[in-house]
């Protein structure tokens, strides 16, 4: 019985010095914080070499993670392509050049180039285009319709060109757009915004009294194997013919453009909903020859099993989705998983350095590497906090539901790390 007692407080002990920060600490410190009061929080902290944590504070509960989604994406995407492939294309007679989508993003993006990408397009031949077996749905599940307008939620598509959005400007007192294939489709109306797309179709009307000068406007486009097709053969000025089958005889190759660094920059650094959503179908594509974002989920999700702290909730590469769900212990492990995959150059290289957190830059001597999440009402920060010693703790703290500013919830995130970073030094 002694033995038995032994074992128990010795147990009991060792969770308590595995964690160095109580809850009922941590409550007293969340409950100074203004901007959280009557908000749902979550958070866990932990060595980065080190399972337990030293801070924990409903960190098993499930929390909608918004673009910290991406943390997924980018793991996935990751360990799935030793280069990201930006097309398939095979040779016949010299002449014809077929090709095929693999999901990539950057065919004339108008903020990301992929210079090697559009060149490709200017060689003189006759184009075929194989459609995918199975394109993605356009909008994801648990995406807010009236979404449709904004450039964060572009369209998925098979084959992304534009980045799947219009780039308008308004200039000598006429519209311009890229691609100008859409001026003919813009109407004068002095009763919408500055510009905007009639939801079901591809019309778009521009007001010049609430457009700022110097702006430049983004908005989606409704997307199509057939659209994509003719804004593809107006922007090489050649023929394109859409073809639903292939030769068995066509020897298929990868194009690769080395643009890596750039698209996970993109989704990590400038959280690109797009480029996130199309990383999920490119590991679809590459897996089941579909592009599927619930295949690629599917699959990664039970390749990382053994590992997963919780299961998770997963639908969309980006976030967008108020479905997703994940607890921040889940999302620690996820991000220690990154490093094992990338190591901690690339983490420096990849994530922002110093999120805007107000308090925590003042007289700090520690750098935080970490991803927003931000939805309405959510705003959540998991990364990396490197000490001035080189210790390095990961950590997600997620706060769900808050009735205040985003600004606020993040000076109050500022300050609870800089609480924490006091006490670890």
């Amino acid at each position: 019985m002694k033995s038995r007692l032994f074992v128990f407080l010795f147990l009991g002990y060792s969770v308590l010095w595995g964690q160095n920060f109580s809850e009922k600490r941590i409550l007293r410190q969340l409950q100074k914080i203004e901007a959280f009061e009557n908000a749902h929080i979550g958070i866990s902290i932990s060595p980065l070499e080190d399972p337990k944590p030293i801070a924990s504070y409903q960190a098993s509960k499930y929390m909608t993670p918004a673009s910290n989604t991406k943390l997924l994406t980018f793991l996935g995407a990751y360990e799935q392509f030793d280069k990201l492939p930006a097309l398939t294309y095979a040779l016949e007679s010299d002449s014809i050049i077929h090709f095929k989508s693999t999901g990539y993003p950057l065919l004339f993006h108008p903020f990301y180039k992929d210079t090697i990408l559009d060149s490709f397009f200017n060689q003189k031949a006759y184009w075929n285009y194989h459609t995918s077996k199975i394109g993605p749905r356009p909008m994801g599940v648990g995406w807010a319709w009236d979404d449709y307008s904004y450039y964060y939620a572009a369209e998925r598509s098979t084959f992304p060109i534009y980045g799947n959005v219009v780039e308008a400007k308004f200039i000598a007192q006429a519209i311009q757009t890229v691609p100008a294939f859409f001026e003919s489709h813009t109407v004068l109306d002095t009763m919408v915004k500055a510009y905007s797309r009639i939801r079901k179709q591809n019309q778009f009307q521009y007001n010049p009294s609430k457009w700022i000068l110097g702006d430049t406007l983004y908005h989606p486009f409704i997307t199509s194997d057939t659209l994509f097709v003719k804004l593809l053969s107006r922007q090489i000025n050649q023929k394109i013919e859409m073809l639903s089958y292939s030769s068995p005889q066509l020897k298929w190759n990868f194009l690769h453009t080395g643009q890596e660094n750039t698209l996970y920059k993109a989704l990590l650094q400038d959280s690109d909903n797009g480029i996130a959503e199309a990383l999920l179908l490119m590991v679809s594509q590459q897996n089941f020859n579909t592009m599927q974002p619930e295949k690629a989920i599917e699959l990664l999700l039970q390749q990382w099993k053994p590992w997963l702290v919780d299961p998770i909730e997963w639908v969309d590469g980006s976030g967008i989705s108020r479905y997703n769900m994940i607890t921040p212990r889940t999302l620690v492990e996820v991000l220690k998983k990154i490093h094992q995959k990338i190591g901690w150059d690339t983490i420096k290289d990849y994530f922002t350095k110093g999120a805007p957190l107000g308090a925590f830059r003042e007289n700090s001597s520690a750098v935080i590497y970490a991803k927003t999440g931000t939805l309405r009402h959510n705003f959540n920060l998991s990364g990396y906090l490197e000490l001035p010693k080189g210790k390095v703790y990961v950590f997600s703290i997620m706060v769900n539901h808050h009735n205040t500013s985003t600004a606020e919830v993040r000076k109050g995130i500022g300050a609870l790390l800089k609480w924490f970073e006091r006490r670890l030094r």
